[in-house]
């Protein structure tokens, strides 16, 4: 199998599942409240991903508001994709250091992503045996108030 070159846009981005951003690359400066409504994350959980240092740095305005970009709400839905996978914080954190440091880290990356798609994978096991047994109960009672029906 042939590898594809990475570039340094690539290694840098994140790929977005949703593409759509509210501004155009380079009128990209959004506020902590709205990168909050964007994101349905808090103000204070996007001040605590940048403390624990889950969120790479993030420009500031003269005065010190905190001016994030498209790269930035690209970053925040990958580390929301990371979170629905149930990787702990401090692997995300992990992660987020191995992507600073830069492309000598990628082999490392990729093990931290393939033990996260295991872990993934025997959750949606689990989840379908839990569907199983579920349907099953909802076709006995619905076999059971069929009979009731007709006696």
């Amino acid at each position: 199998m042939e590898s594809t070159p990475v570039t340094p846009a690539a290694q840098n981005r994140c790929d977005r599942v949703d593409p759509a951003h509210p501004r155009p690359d380079g009128e990209d400066r959004y506020t902590i409240s709205e990168v909050a409504a964007h994101t349905g994350l808090s103000a204070y959980t996007l001040r605590w991903y940048e403390r624990i240092g889950l969120m790479p740095h993030v420009d500031r305005s003269h005065t010190g508001q905190r001016r994030f970009s498209n790269r930035d709400l690209d970053w925040l839905t990958f580390v929301g994709k990371l979170r629905l996978t149930g990787m702990p914080v401090a692997g995300m954190v992990r992660y987020a250091e191995l992507v600073r440091q830069g492309e000598h880290t990628f082999e490392e990356r990729q093990a931290l992503l393939e033990q996260t798609r295991r872990d993934v994978i025997g959750r949606i096991a689990e989840l379908q045996g839990t569907l199983a047994v579920l349907d099953y109960k909802i076709d006995f009672y619905a076999g059971v108030h069929r009979a009731s029906e007709r006696a």
